[in-house]
């Protein structure tokens, strides 16, 4: 007990410390996170006897004082005792926060800085970053793992790797904390104070769609499940085998008894009659399969347009791919993304899209799961019988997966764009030739888990040439400058043609230009198998991006 006195009473002294410094105070997770950086461990609320940061500070009263705003945040503040009541004067005296400004992209000042400029020169760039940002994946991720519960902040790491075999990644996404990352997402999840601790939950109108999506997936999985019940007529189940092709195998036959069973009441030799002994199943192809179809690209943007970019995918600096961030083209990646997993989760549903032998083909247009995600991508060759090499038209990269991976991608899910942009670093080209391992990994680690400004120069063969500039920081980095300045690169004033896109570009090969597609009608075929077979999906307006919204957004 004595021990437990003294460590409140030193924890007393460093609390008032930490909010007599706060002059608008902090909140209890505020407080955490001070506490951990300052003490460089949590605070001792297991030792003490409490389970929350709340329950701690309101056995505090001499030292804390709790203050409830309208929208429901905690508030803590310093009671100043008489060793401290000079520094809470000084704090006083300071000037109070000020909001942060609207972050807008507007014109550049005729003064502004410009990559066509030395970057010693450079002055601050028209477009100041936000905070880092979180891929769409881990936001899926995320939303994904609080569409069951709400979740206590300090289990998430725990229950992010239990769920995803990986801790949550925010320190590689550039965050300080896992609650400085969680309020980059804000919009869908809120971080509520409880007596337990900082409880994170899903915002009401995004766990009402995550519910109505279940509920969805509900309905699909009971039409596609068999009926329990025996039934009187089985005039649909002939109907329905009529749909099949029988085609005889070498290998074991599959024992259709059981299942048979289910559907005709137990009196399964009918039927069976029809059989011969070593057949299986094997489906038609879905009527809402994509099967000569091709993605389109996304429009091209406007000259000296400015756009906030991550780039996905690097081989080198003239080599790389983008995404171009806005709700119309990275948020809904994510929703997509997001969509196809609880779609093709269900296994009843998925096993209806795998894809026949004869399917698997370059050019194709399917999708392929990935750590539990599903991805759009397009066949680039055949490796062997079980491994094929596919392009991901959303993100760049070429990856070699099994064929047991494939399905064909639903027509609902070909009307997003492909939003992997070909780019190149303009006006450089590499001092010895080509670009060497360390060029390459210096280039890699300017552009990891940001959000960039892109000024937009040209398109030469398909490929974007544009330059890159990160203005998180104080000075406006320039990535051309950093390359010339480092000796990686040479400045020549003009774009040259990538030799590497020049060698491979899938997408050339497979992604029609923007418009073709629209221009060809692409309306998802209206059969009444569907209803039998999938869920009856909600209808999204396709995607047409106009160069001109990206710039303005």
């Amino acid at each position: 007990m004595a021990k437990q006195a003294q460590l409140m009473e030193l924890l007393k002294k460093e609390v008032r410390a930490m909010l007599i410094a706060a002059k608008d105070g902090l909140t209890p997770a505020e407080l955490e996170e001070q506490y951990m950086a300052m003490v460089c461990k949590p605070l001792p609320l297991q030792d003490l006897g409490f389970q929350s940061t709340l329950e701690l500070v309101t056995h505090m009263p001499e030292v804390v004082r709790v203050f409830s705003c309208k929208n429901g945040t905690v508030i803590l503040k310093a009671i100043a005792d008489d060793t401290t009541k000079g520094i809470a004067k000084l704090v006083a005296c300071q000037k109070g926060r000020t909001c942060a400004k609207t972050w807008k992209r507007t014109p550049p000042k005729a003064n502004a800085a410009s990559p066509f400029k030395n970057s010693k020169n450079a002055q601050h760039s028209p477009l100041r970053a936000r905070t880092p940002l979180l891929p769409a994946t881990v936001k899926a991720e995320l939303q994904d793992l609080l569409s069951s519960s709400p979740l206590l902040l300090q289990d998430l790491d725990k229950a992010f790797l239990s769920c995803f075999g990986r801790a949550f990644p925010y320190r590689q996404c550039g965050f300080s904390s896992a609650l400085e990352a969680l309020r980059s997402v804000s919009d869908f999840i809120a971080v509520e104070q409880t007596k337990a601790g900082s409880l994170l939950v899903l915002r009401q109108h995004v766990a009402e769609e995550a519910e109505q999506e279940n509920n969805s997936q509900n309905v699909i999985f009971a039409a596609e499940m068999p009926p329990l019940e025996p039934v009187c007529e089985t005039d649909d189940f002939y109907q329905a085998a009529l749909l099949m092709k029988w085609e005889p195998v070498e290998t074991q036959a599959v024992d259709l008894g059981d299942r048979l069973k289910q559907v005709s009441g137990g009196q399964p030799q009918d039927f069976q009659q029809l059989l011969p002994n070593k057949l299986t199943l094997s489906l038609e192809i879905p009527p809402d399969a994509v099967q000569d179809r091709s993605l389109c690209s996304l429009p091209p943007l406007k000259r000296k347009c400015l756009v906030g970019v991550i780039v996905e995918f690097i081989v080198s600096p003239t080599q790389f791919y983008i995404h171009i961030c806005g709700r119309e083209t990275s948020y809904k990646l994510q929703d997509l993304m997001f969509e196809m997993r609880h779609l093709y989760s269900h296994k009843l549903v998925s096993d209806k899209y795998i894809m026949p032998d004869s399917a698997v083909r370059p050019g194709q247009l399917c999708c392929v799961m990935v750590s539990k995600w599903w991805y759009r991508v397009i066949i680039h060759r055949v490796v062997s019988d079980q491994e094929v090499e596919v392009f991901y038209a959303d993100y760049g990269q070429l990856q070699i997966v099994q064929k047991s991976w494939l399905r064909f991608l639903k027509w609902h899910y070909l009307k997003l764009p492909a939003q992997a942009i070909p780019c190149s670093l303009a006006w450089v080209k590499p001092v010895e030739g080509t670009w060497s391992p360390a060029a390459t990994l210096v280039f890699k680690n300017l552009c990891r888990f940001k959000e960039l400004v892109g000024i937009v120069d040209e398109y030469v063969d398909g490929v974007l040439h544009l330059f890159l500039c990160d203005t998180s920081t104080k000075e406006d980095v320039y990535f051309h400058y950093v390359l010339r300045d480092m000796g990686y690169a040479d400045v020549c004033g003009e774009n040259i043609p990538s030799q590497e896109f020049k060698e491979l570009n899938p997408l050339a090969l497979y992604v029609q230009p923007s418009g073709k597609q629209e221009n060809d009608e692409l309306v998802e075929p209206d059969l009444c198998l569907q209803q039998e077979s999938l869920v009856a999906d909600s209808e999204t307006t396709a995607s047409k991006l106009d160069g001109t919204e990206l710039c303005d957004q």
